[in-house]
């Protein structure tokens, strides 16, 4: 007999709130695993989609259920197939992984995070160590795998791989700037890349500073500061650059000024497009207007400067094997032995589905160097 599944529905574009209802248990299919939920993370495009509508992921059909970082138990595993690692996982394995549910390849509710029992491809799945709560664990997945495609996929920057143990290295390294350090991608990236021999040139505010120096940042500057870029420039004169990933507003600019005046690659792996939430109708036309004049000032300014810049989809670690790398082969022997950790650090705002859009509109006050968590654990021990 199937387990009995509750979901939180996105009943229709812009519908606040999220109403939760029965949702059907769905079995994994061949390379999958499905899991109990104990904890989700909220993201950005979880509140965007609630705001924007049909605007943002317009292949979406309604009700639907929304949501990419998950943690809990492997109830479920399904039969291997070409690329996956399903059988390294087995029933009662604590877990995180990135649910891909919302993404035009899958668009299914099944495949995403805001229920209690999700399907998940077995590639996107890390086992966590036994002292690591469930809340801790589910900030990773959305912000590792976006860092994760900008460093490592051939198509963005292309970096040596990560490893889960103490670098010997007896050249120079070589330099990273991640402009956003204090971010759920920044500080994923900065650890990817410190991992993987980088020396890492960062940006944040101040008060995290040593927060960011504490996850592998070599060098800190203030991304308030205009003198910043500059700065920047003249730390990497006599450094080999393999390329920057901007996060944040302005970071693209500035990324493009830095790698174009430094040594090295001139590529940046964007994180970000610089929208705010529409506001009806006349703030949506100004809104893409706006957009399309960024888009097209951008280029011309990446290629009188010689940059390539590529916006990333966090989500297209699962096409190829920067996925596998990730969540099979570095994540669990990493959290184990402590070179990697989860952060940002969670900031509950509730147990249970219901709860969800409560973060959904925490989200939307701001965080800083944290990560809007609901905890399932009173549903999941039903």
């Amino acid at each position: 007999m199937s387990p009995q599944n509750r979901a939180a529905y996105l009943v229709d574009k812009h519908a606040k709130p999220l109403q939760v209802g029965d949702a059907s248990y769905t079995p994994p299919g061949p390379g999958d695993v499905v899991i109990r939920n104990h904890a989700v993370a909220i993201n950005p495009v979880d509140v965007g989609k609630q705001l924007a509508g049909d605007a943002m992921l317009p292949w979406i059909k309604y009700p639907f259920v929304l949501g990419n970082d998950v943690s809990g138990t492997v109830v479920e595993v399904g039969k291997a197939e070409d690329g996956a690692s399903a059988s390294y996982l087995k029933p009662g394995d604590r877990v995180v992984g990135l649910a891909v549910g919302t993404t035009k390849e899958f668009n299914k509710s099944s495949n995403s995070a805001f229920q209690q029992y999700t399907v998940l491809r077995s590639t996107l799945v890390a086992k966590i160590p036994d002292g690591l709560p469930f809340v801790n664990a589910c900030v990773l997945p959305l912000g590792l795998s976006t860092a994760a495609c900008g460093l490592f996929m051939k198509d963005y920057l292309a970096l040596q791989h990560p490893v889960a143990r103490e670098l010997q290295n007896t050249n120079p390294p070589r330099a990273i700037v991640i402009w956003g350090g204090s971010t759920s991608v920044g500080i994923n990236a900065i650890q990817l890349a410190k991992a993987a021999g980088y020396e890492v040139f960062t940006t944040a505010s101040p008060k995290n500073f040593d927060y960011v120096r504490t996850l592998g940042a070599s060098h800190v500057f203030d991304y308030h500061d205009p003198a910043t870029v500059g700065r920047l420039i003249e730390a990497l004169k006599n450094k080999t650059c393999v390329g920057a990933l901007a996060i944040g507003k302005g970071s693209l600019e500035a990324c493009i000024t830095i790698v174009s005046s430094v040594p090295g690659r001139r590529f940046v792996s964007q994180a970000t497009i610089p929208l705010d939430p529409p506001q009806g109708a006349l703030g949506l036309i100004t809104t893409v207007i706006g957009y399309i004049w960024w888009n097209i000032s951008i280029a011309v300014k990446a290629r009188l400067k010689g940059v390539t810049t590529k916006f990333i989809w966090g989500s297209d670690i699962m096409l190829n094997e920067v996925g596998k790398m990730i969540f099979n082969e570095f994540l669990p022997e990493a959290l184990a032995n402590n070179s990697f950790v989860a952060k940002p650090d969670p900031e509950v705002v509730g147990d249970g589905l219901e709860s969800i859009q409560t973060g959904l509109d925490a989200y939307k006050k701001g965080v800083s160097a944290k990560k809007i968590v609901i905890s399932l654990q009173d549903t999941a021990n039903q």
